[in-house]
């Protein structure tokens, strides 16, 4: 039957197109209003059409049309609208107008006639005066010709083999007649806890192959250089390094320099930040920061993103290392999240991180996808081939430049990067841009 369809909205960097694919899934388009993040998932996914707009007005023919799908049936559609609206953190408004954007959702679901769905948000949906939300999202869904599989559940991230403590509200929903797919059952416990399923990996797992960023000066300019790893890698570290055959599962090979360290920009610590660093103890908030220190022998807590610019523009909290005084890398955020090596983000940190913190880290969308693959009583496939990732200036775009890209206004409040490396990538951003007129001219 080939490789079952996916269309992914609101689909930032690629988190949950990631997992789907590794599950056997083609993502055949991608919906991301921020056009810096649909620049990166271009990048990532040279396979997958890319809408950089919103899914307001946005109609399933277009969708189609885009991606070039004809009358193939569409799988699945899978997303998570922005939680803003009813996050555990800050002011959670049930009106807020953000939530409208789930009704959309689940407009395109119906225009699509998918046979299935992923709804994914924050846990805080589920707990107050949210649940008269949910219930309503799914009533709407029912009306719509859609079954729900209930009681819906809220799953955690650390127990589907993730060194990170983060938990997200998932919805599954089949149409009328399909078979309603099951939650994956737990697969790992959180690194140093107790219980009878297997460990998961701990921090010191995913990360202690790494180099230490820090010893690189040309990371003071630059989000990317040559390094020999450290060690012998845990079986984790392995797997997002991609050092075997079958560390790809069922997702396209992609063409990249293991030897590169990528998405790796240093940041610039004052001695004192680094003694208040050094002197917290692992597990702990560092009470001026309020950074949280990672343990080595356990998880990490849950990643943020951050805010852009049309709410402060405030930066990611990146945990501290647990072995050096300093915050983690946009990287080693990448490991702690289950995104493998190749994988890019943005070269800027608060870019780079925004895209880690809203994305569903890729092995739970795996496991999640497994689980509909079964329901829909198919098999996965192993694609041909390997794909070449896009052209790296797509990794270094400003809000304006990424929006020049796709010939969109930038919906996403400005910020002013500091960067010394965004200056240097001017003239290789330009002439990339230039070659891709001249490209789709001819």
């Amino acid at each position: 039957m080939g490789r079952p369809v996916v269309v992914d909205l609101f689909a930032g960097a690629g988190g949950i197109s990631l997992g789907f694919e590794q599950a056997g899934f083609d993502v055949a388009a991608a919906v991301e209003i921020d056009p810096v993040h649909a620049a990166v998932h271009a990048f990532n996914f040279p396979q997958t059409t890319v809408l950089a707009r919103s899914v307001v007005g946005l109609t399933g023919r277009e969708i189609r049309e885009a991606a070039g799908l004809g009358d193939r049936r569409v799988d699945v559609v899978v997303g998570g609208a922005p939680c803003q609206g009813f996050s555990l953190i800050g002011q959670r408004v049930l009106d807020d107008p953000r939530n409208r954007l789930v009704l959309e959702f689940v407009r395109i679901v119906t225009e699509l006639d998918a046979r299935y769905f992923v709804f994914e948000n924050v846990k805080g949906l589920t707990l107050g005066k949210h649940r008269r939300f949910l219930d309503e999202l799914v009533a709407a869904f029912r009306a719509a010709g859609y079954q729900i599989r209930t009681p819906w559940k809220v799953l955690d991230a650390s127990d589907y083999g993730v060194p990170q403590s983060r938990e997200r509200l998932i919805l599954l929903g089949a149409k009328i007649g399909e078979a309603l797919p099951d939650y994956p059952k737990p697969l790992t416990r959180a690194a140093g806890s107790s219980g009878d399923r297997p460990e998961g990996p701990s921090c010191a797992d995913a990360l202690g192959d790494l180099p230490d960023a820090e010893t690189f000066d040309g990371l003071k300019d630059s989000d990317e250089t040559r390094a020999d790893w450290w060690g012998l890698p845990s079986e984790y570290a392995a797997e997002m390094r991609c050092a075997r055959s079958e560390h790809w599962r069922f997702g396209y090979r992609r063409r990249w320099d293991p030897g590169t360290l990528t998405s790796s920009a240093r940041t610039d610590h004052s001695d004192i930040s680094r003694r208040r660093f050094a002197e917290t103890a692992p597990g702990q908030v560092e009470p001026i920061s309020r950074f949280f220190k990672l343990p080595a022998a356990g998880v990490a807590n849950t990643l943020r993103a951050g805010t852009d610019g049309s709410r402060g523009a405030f930066t990611s909290p990146r945990p501290i290392h647990y072995l050096f005084p300093r915050c983690i890398t946009v990287r080693e955020m990448a490991r702690l999240h289950g995104f493998p090596d190749w994988f890019r983000l943005h070269g800027t940190k608060w870019h780079g991180a925004r895209q880690v913190g809203n994305a569903v880290a890729p092995p739970l969308a795996r496991v999640i996808a497994e689980m509909l693959m079964k329901a829909m009583g198919a098999r996965p496939e192993q694609p041909a081939g390997t794909l070449e990732l896009g052209e790296t200036w797509l990794l270094h775009l400003t809000a304006t430049q990424a929006a020049n890209h796709w010939h969109v206004e930038n919906p996403i409040g400005r910020r002013d990067m500091k960067s010394g490396a965004r200056k240097r990538k001017q003239s290789e951003i330009e002439a990339g841009q230039t070659l891709f007129a001249r490209v789709a001219a001819e």
